[in-house]
């Protein structure tokens, strides 16, 4: 097609190409299929047919968190986006550059109020940095541009929302893709590297103090650089290493320094400062509990313990706790975490003693997507800490229905890397759908449901709201059993071969076949609750 007679859709499709977006999980209606017409000129442009526009949103956020590239995605009018809306929070929350396409009627048919027309720019504002829509097709491929580059942290515009994160969204009217007169965009100059714009000095005097510190490390700080940098301030100083509950990323396993997550609970949090003075926060926000609770505080660094800003949320710090390191330890070496993970004696599966299983059997540079939820709180992080280094990717957003969609956009983007889904039994039905991803593509995903057969975070929820223990009617709401899922019948229904463990042996047996052989494979993992 040339580009005298190229139309809008053409002209976005070659826009992303061009500026290295290759891929773009969609789930499309009428009003987006000139851009799908467009794909079939286009095979630099990998195209992910999903089931459900949540599947296409926690992807593309899984392929962002892997890659720092965006990924698109293609949605059907406002109810499409308002499906993929609780992925795209959790993207926002973690960072991650995501651009929606999201198709809407043409310009004279708005006034008709279809059956499908709502306020798409409203919803968008709701989770998007940056929200726009063309009005002609010779706009697009600037507007593309625009929308990509403030994925990448650009500079404000008149499009901006005011609303935090990277998350763009572009509202597509069809008529600007049908239409001729379209026209691409050159490529946007690479973004220059990130400066250090953070004044350590403040920070740095209260790290060689003499009262005790801890520091919070989020984003490129939990990296392996970043890590080794801060492992090395704590060895000079004293200072305790922290993280998030569930982090976006996280480097951790054999030979990485060891970081301290955050707990769940408010009360367990301040536990973890007591005897702190200070707290550093590099990379992240200053923590809070996830709900209000009667008689509960909702900040979670206790009074008298004074806070510190070393460079806020999404702000690069690696390069600045490294300059720290070399001013106040020279010659300090960072210390990687010993190899080797728990024992575990055979006999039935628990909510205990289902992490080490894994974690001892865990692939060589795998990444692990994290929704294990209330089986995860006892003890993953222990358990994982000395297995092989892997890539940890967690629930920022605590918007369930995460891990299964970010698997497949984590095994898109690293196609040469072992991926693990850790999922919860509940969480995994609300995008059990990305199961079918799995197979279309080949992916090479290794998934273990967490089946406790009940929303068993909820359990702990209504104790701890006043509502006491759950029993009948009640209970029924946090139940998951009568009937059963059958996450074997589930996973085989869509084209991914799986088994069930009731068992230790039988979960490291079926989890290390499952890790050797290539493409997706399922375990639905079956806990009780320990004796």
């Amino acid at each position: 097609m040339s580009e005298l007679d190229m139309n809008g859709a053409e002209a976005i499709l070659r826009t992303l190409i061009d500026n290295d977006v290759r891929v773009c999980f969609g789930n499309p209606g009428t009003s987006e299929m000139q851009f799908v017409a467009a794909l079939e000129r286009h095979p630099e442009m990998h195209g992910v047919l999903c089931l459900f526009e949540g599947d296409a949103t926690g992807a593309a956020d899984g392929y962002a968190r892997m890659t720092g590239r965006p990924a698109a995605t293609l949605l059907h009018l406002g109810p499409g986006l308002g499906n993929g809306l609780a992925n795209l929070h959790n993207a926002r929350r973690a960072g991650s550059p995501v651009l929606n396409l999201v198709g809407d009627h043409a310009a004279g048919h708005k006034p008709l109020d279809a059956l499908l027309d709502s306020d798409i720019d409203a919803v968008a504002a709701t989770v998007s940095a940056w929200v726009h829509r063309p009005e002609h097709p010779s706009a697009v491929g600037h507007d593309v541009t625009a929308a990509l580059a403030a994925t990448l942290g650009g500079p404000a515009d008149e499009h901006t929302t005011g609303t935090s994160g990277r998350v763009a969204t572009l509202i597509v009217p069809a008529d600007v893709s049908w239409s001729g007169g379209g026209r691409a965009a050159p490529a946007l100059p690479p973004p220059a590297p990130p400066g250090t714009a953070v004044t350590a000095g403040a920070v740095t005097k209260v790290l060689t103090g003499d009262e005790p510190v801890a520091l919070l490390l989020d984003g490129d700080a939990l990296t392996d650089a970043g890590l080794r940098a801060a492992d090395r301030i704590a060895q000079a100083t004293g200072a305790r290493l922290f993280c998030p509950t569930w982090p976006a990323r996280l480097r951790r396993g054999a030979g990485v320094p060891a970081v301290t997550p955050l707990a769940y609970r408010g009360e367990d949090v301040r536990r973890q400062f007591d005897g702190i003075r200070h707290v550093v926060l590099a990379g992240a926000r200053t923590p809070v509990a996830s709900f209000a609770y009667p008689g509960r505080e909702g900040a979670l660094i206790p009074a008298g313990i004074d806070e510190h800003v070393l460079a806020p949320e999404f702000t690069p710090v690696a390069d600045t706790l490294h300059d720290i390191a070399d001013l106040i330890a020279a010659g300090v070496p960072p210390r990687g975490a010993s190899a080797g993970v728990p024992a575990v004696a055979d006999g039935s599966l628990t909510t205990v003693n289902w992490a080490p299983v894994v974690a001892a059997a865990l692939p060589d540079n795998a990444v692990v997507c994290d929704e294990s939820i209330t089986a995860g709180l006892v003890n993953l992080a222990a358990s994982f800490a000395g297995a092989p280094a892997h890539d940890a990717l967690g629930l920022v957003g605590l918007a369930v229905g995460q891990g299964l969609p970010l698997a497949a956009g984590v095994a898109i983007a690293c196609p040469g890397r072992p991926v693990v889904c850790l999922e919860a039994d509940g969480s995994a039905m609300y995008t059990i759908s990305a199961l079918w991803i799995y197979a279309r593509e080949n992916l090479d995903v290794t998934v273990v449901i967490l089946n406790n057969r009940s929303y068993a975070i909820l359990r702990a929820e209504l104790d701890r709201v006043g509502a006491g223990d759950p029993t009948g009617r009640a209970r029924r709401m946090i139940d998951l059993s009568g009937p059963g899922l059958d996450f074997v019948a589930l996973s085989q229904g869509m084209g991914v071969p799986a088994t069930r463990a009731r068992t230790v042996r039988e979960l490291r047996e079926q989890f290390a076949a499952a890790v050797a052989a290539p493409g997706p494979h399922l375990i639905d993992a079956i806990l009780e609750d320990p004796a």
